[in-house]
């Protein structure tokens, strides 16, 4: 059904307004009682053996969406009401902006992936900052898992970027299960340059600093988002340097500033407009650098596999990789809303199937067991 509606609506609109769209029709239904019932009871279906723990949080399983969809917190129970066990929100910044010129979003259907050029377009810490307090204070329609990621305003020099992350740090951090340093998207410039080490190490150093100054009952996880694109040296100085500073996780990976090598097929016109892409062609290399930091850090840092999830069998693969969480988004557009039960299905059946008896026990186990990545299907097997 959703399949009909997507080819006969959604595909026929503007990516972005049919993003608008879809996302004003989930908020609504959370509102009301009723639909919100049968709605979850539908889309959020529970498996006790999924249930997650993850840098200190208790989450029903591992499966979350990836920032970018909601990115100024204005429909985290209607994602939670659609099966989400942990919700991203942002990429936030220290000042609102609206972002590239439009049109920035594209869909690239036969690929089933999505280029995009957002820009980081959000309303600005302080107003996130505000409405997450006034969600916290009325009490959550349902309870989920919300990490906040933090990102540059375009219009701050670099030289000022760590006093830009501390803004909205201080700003956001109480409201936050957990922090995430966004230095990897490729369309705020420069910002990719703040993933080198010697940038890296003073930028996270601050941001956790200003979140212990700021949140004093309680430690906010604090994790940074790389970037795919980042040669395997450097994945390994990132991994490094985490484990040097403590930090609680790494999330693996962004979207890719890549083309010729991700064997696409649509219009050549199509991939060739600028920004990150995401989805499907991105599956390969995110595992890849998911399993390299695994077999750098073990597991002394949580990690969170995101970057071409289509399925339960995509979201299993990052598990036997070393991923703890595992986060989606494109593919949210083209399986629709039952993508996240189906999520949970399957990875519920793969579980029963396994030599695990819970998640836990898988996240790396194929890894350790078999002595490298390249084993993953041989172990699941």
């Amino acid at each position: 059904m959703y399949r009909t509606l997507f080819r006969l609506v959604f595909r026929r609109m503007d990516p972005e307004q049919a993003h608008h769209l879809a996302f004003r029709w989930i908020r609504l239904a959370a509102r009301v009682p009723v639909l919100r019932t049968f709605a979850a009871a539908a889309l959020a279906p529970r498996f006790e053996e999924l249930r997650t723990e993850a840098f200190g949080l208790r989450m029903h399983g591992p499966f979350g969406l990836a920032a970018g969809f909601d990115k100024n917190a204005v429909g985290i129970d209607g994602l939670a009401m659609a099966g989400f066990d942990h919700v991203e929100i942002g990429t936030v910044t220290g000042e609102p902006q609206s972002g590239n010129p439009k049109r920035r979003l594209f869909r690239l259907v036969p690929d089933r992936a999505l280029i995009n050029r957002m820009g980081f377009n959000n309303e600005g810490s302080a107003a996130v900052a505000e409405r997450l307090a006034a969600r916290t204070a009325r009490g959550p329609v349902f309870r989920t898992t919300v990490g906040v990621n933090i990102g540059k305003t375009k219009v701050v020099p670099e030289s000022e970027a760590v006093a830009d992350y501390v803004l909205s740090t201080e700003r956001l951090a109480r409201h936050a299960d957990y922090l995430v340093v966004n230095v990897s998207s490729p369309n705020t410039p420069g910002l990719r340059s703040l993933q080198a080490v010697d940038q890296l190490r003073p930028l996270l150093t601050a941001v956790r600093e200003a979140a212990d100054r700021t949140v004093t009952r309680r430690r906010v996880p604090l994790l940074v988002k790389i970037a795919p694109d980042l040669a395997d040296e450097d994945v390994d100085a990132v991994a490094d340097l985490a484990v040097e500073l403590g930090l609680d996780g790494i999330i693996a990976t962004n979207t890719t500033i890549a083309r010729e090598s991700l064997g696409l097929a649509s219009d050549p016109d199509l991939t060739a407009e600028t920004g990150g892409l995401s989805g499907a062609p991105l599956k390969e290399r995110s595992l890849e650098v998911l399993s390299r930091l695994y077999a750098r850090v073990g597991d002394r840092i949580t990690l969170v596999g995101v970057g071409g999830v289509e399925d339960a069998e995509d979201a299993w693969q990052r598990i036997l990789a070393g991923a703890t969480l595992v986060q989606g988004y494109s593919a949210f557009i083209y399986r629709g809303p039952f993508w996240s039960r189906e999520i949970h299905q399957g990875l519920a059946a793969r579980l029963a199937r396994s030599p695990y008896a819970t998640l836990a026990e898988a996240v790396g186990a194929a890894t350790r067991s078999t002595g490298g990545p390249e084993n993953r299907k041989k172990a699941d097997a």
